[in-house]
């Protein structure tokens, strides 16, 4: 990991391991509560029932976090990747759950990715297109989410095709069937709900066309303790369990948990 030696991993790695660390504390929440940015736009990663507290894994990880720093976690849940991403930069969050992704480095330090989910194609049930290999192709508009992660990847891949992008990730289903798109772009696992939501309606290429390695984000410019803490955190979860445990406990399938040490 760029920057963090492997005994200032080693030694923070003890330190995520045990008690609350008070040290620590300011670093992540200098207004003395850790305000969390939780995006309700992946459901893999959190949901929320309307005048209710966000739940979900992300919440689960930053809940454990708080515990282990000994602050309190105040929620700021927004419904779109990109508005968590404006949260962290605009500075009012202090902790995030983002896509790994280079357009995103500017104002945060990531750790290591906790969950790997999968980018997947949809079209209409009566659409020509079988094949990913057939999408990229003239004429043919891909509805995405804004500033998603499958957006900055598909922004930097599509040759030909036409991107067409909606506020949020869940609208992107309704805006094919509305708009007459050929192709809906997502999380898989919102796909699949949307192809139970609509039978008949709409079915979902075979494979994937990348996979989404999701981490923990910290708001840039803070001590380099903090991300080898976090670094050390998220490495504990994945190798505890925590991160199996609440996939299931959450009902979350397709999902798993990313491979130790991964880069980020």
């Amino acid at each position: 990991m760029r920057g963090i030696s492997g005994l200032a991993v080693a030694l923070c790695l003890w330190a995520a391991s045990a008690a609350a660390d008070p040290k620590l504390a300011p670093v992540f929440a200098p207004q003395g509560e850790l305000r969390a940015v939780i995006n309700t736009g992946n459901a893999v990663l959190a949901r929320r029932v309307e005048g209710q507290p966000a739940t979900g894994v992300s919440v689960d990880l930053v809940n454990e976090l708080a515990k282990r720093l000994g602050v309190s976690v105040r929620q700021v849940v927004v419904p779109a990747a990109a508005m968590a991403v404006d949260a962290i930069r605009q500075g009012n969050a202090d902790v995030g759950f983002f896509a790994i992704d280079p357009a995103r480095s500017e104002g945060i330090s990531f750790s290591p990715p906790y969950v790997s989910i999968a980018g997947a194609y949809a079209v209409p049930q009566n659409s020509p297109i079988t094949r990913m290999e057939e999408v990229d192709r003239p004429g043919i508009r891909i509805v995405v989410g804004r500033n998603s992660a499958y957006d900055l990847f598909l922004s930097r891949q599509i040759k030909t095709a036409t991107l067409v992008r909606t506020q949020t990730s869940q609208s992107v289903v309704l805006q094919l069937f509305e708009q007459k798109f050929e192709v809906a772009a997502n999380v898989r696992q919102q796909l699949e709900a949307d192809v139970a939501k609509y039978p008949g309606a709409l079915r979902l290429l075979p494979g994937d066309f990348m996979t989404i390695h999701q981490a923990m984000g910290l708001a840039g410019g803070r001590d380099p303790a903090g991300l080898a803490f976090l670094t050390a955190f998220v490495e504990d979860m994945k190798s505890s369990g925590f991160v199996r445990d609440a996939l299931k406990r959450h009902g979350i399938a397709g999902a798993s948990v990313s491979a130790p040490g991964m880069p980020k």
